[in-house]
Formats: structure tokens, sequence, C-alpha cells
């Protein structure tokens, strides 16, 4: 798995910063992000988003948050994937 390191926050505190990777081989942009607070996750468990798509989060998925001042880095990895033809459908790469 490579990862190309596409930028971090800037302005956040203690060292730990939002970050955004790209992942090519597997067609992902990779985003490391704070945990979202109790009332976040609360409405996000209880909100039927999609109707008939099951609320919460499964297991094998996660919650983060970035900062909005962020955008221009995740535009960033969505301009990188879009280069690399990582949005195509897997059967068209």
């Amino acid at each position: 798995m490579a990862l190309e390191f596409l930028g971090k926050d800037p302005d956040s505190p203690n060292g730990g910063s939002p970050t955004v990777w790209l992942e090519e081989e597997e067609a992902e942009i990779v985003v490391q992000g704070w945990l979202p607070d109790l009332e976040t996750y609360a409405k996000i468990n209880e909100t039927e988003w999609v109707p008939g798509h099951p609320k919460g989060v499964p297991d094998h998925e996660a919650v983060v948050r970035i900062p909005a001042r962020m955008i221009p880095i995740l535009r960033k990895a969505c301009d990188a994937a879009e280069r690399a033809g990582l949005h195509r459908p897997v059967e068209e790469r």
C-alpha cells in the first residue's frame, strides 16, 4: 500500500493533526481526524439519513471530524484522485 501524503491541518493544536493521503492502488482517499463528541455520535446513530438504510456506523467503519479550513487539502486529494483516474469504476481503470 503506497500512501501519497497530501497535507495536514497546520493549525491543529498539540501536534495531532487531521491528515489526508491518497492511496491509488485501492482508489481511496484516507483521512485522519478527530473523534466526534458523544452528542455528534448520538445524532449520527439516531438519524435515518437515507430511507431504508440502517442507522448508525457499522463496526467496520469510523467517523472522524476535520476542520473546514482543510477544504483546500481535501480538494487537492479529490483532484489527485481524478487525475489518476480513480473516480471511475474499478472495471474501467
